[in-house]
């Protein structure tokens, strides 16, 4: 880096030949005109070469200065974009959400360009796990958790409570007249989900086999793939089903539905930026996400 030019003398360079006048650019970058002027002196004088040629009204670039100015300009572009891609523009509050991964990916993230278009000025990390624990408490600032009540404090405030229903490919769904056709097919199971088709079969007063060819994932996400492909069949939550529902990939079977005896939960939060207007917008958001 040792030919590397002092960037303050880069950036008044780089201004002074966009605006054609030191003074505009003392304007821009917040300094005087004799600063720019002394800024553009030292960098020629390092080169040993003129870049401008000072005319009564405006500044003329010099061949070398033609030449010169596209990197110069291109760099610190370049700079500014990485740098707004990392920490953002300095009038942005950056709110990290977290949610379970299904529900970040099926439920939240449809809905986020939205929030977006309607909120620019709020930037939102979306953290999505299949364990929340993943992810420091202190380091969050909208938690959004699933599971029964009993896991949870008793300040987390209720959004939904959640049905599952059983999904099929939509030509095989179309075949399945009822749950005893629908229980004899491959049969996947989700971690943490693995009593949904014994507790469908006790609502619908059919026998569930020990069935040796189930499939078992651990995400919901896999379980959609493995369905829409004709793999099996599986008991989805409805909120996660309604976009593959949506989309044709999938269709219900049976008309068969079942409470799964959990929920999805805000949790309280705390520290400085809790109740925040960015966080509060963010919060608001979600909980109407759920009301629908």
């Amino acid at each position: 880096m040792s030919d590397l030019p002092n960037l303050v003398w880069l950036r008044a360079f780089e201004a002074s030949a966009r605006l054609r006048s030191f003074t505009a650019a003392a304007e821009e970058l917040g300094l005087t005109q004799a600063a720019v002027s002394h800024q553009i002196r030292s960098l020629e004088k390092s080169f040993g070469a003129t870049l401008f040629l000072r005319r009564a009204r405006h500044l003329e670039l010099t061949e070398l200065g033609h030449a010169y100015y596209p990197s110069i300009a291109q760099a610190l572009d370049d700079i500014a974009y990485s740098t707004r891609g990392l920490i953002g523009p300095s009038t942005a509050r950056t709110v990290t959400l977290r949610a379970p991964v299904s529900t970040a990916v099926l439920w939240i993230a449809p809905r986020l360009g939205a929030f977006h278009a309607d909120h620019p000025q709020v930037r939102i990390r979306l953290i999505s796990a299949v364990w929340a624990d993943s992810t420091a408490d202190e380091d969050v600032d909208v938690d959004l958790r699933l599971g029964p009540s009993g896991w949870f404090d008793r300040r987390a405030h209720l959004l939904s409570q959640e049905t599952a229903i059983p999904v099929a490919e939509p030509q095989l769904a179309k075949s399945l007249t009822g749950v005893q056709e629908l229980f004899a097919q491959s049969l996947i199971h989700i971690h943490g989900y693995q009593d949904h088709w014994l507790r469908l079969s006790k609502a619908e007063g059919v026998t569930l086999d020990d069935r040796k060819s189930a499939l078992f994932v651990d995400t919901t996400l896999a379980a959609i793939e493995l369905v829409a492909t004709g793999a099996g069949v599986a008991m989805l939550m409805r909120r996660y089903a309604e976009l593959p529902l949506s989309q044709g990939r999938l269709a219900q079977v049976a008309g068969a539905e079942i409470p799964m005896g959990q929920g999805h939960y805000l949790m309280p939060t705390t520290g400085t930026e809790a109740k925040s207007t960015e966080v509060t917008l963010v919060r608001d958001w979600i909980t109407r996400l759920f009301e629908t």
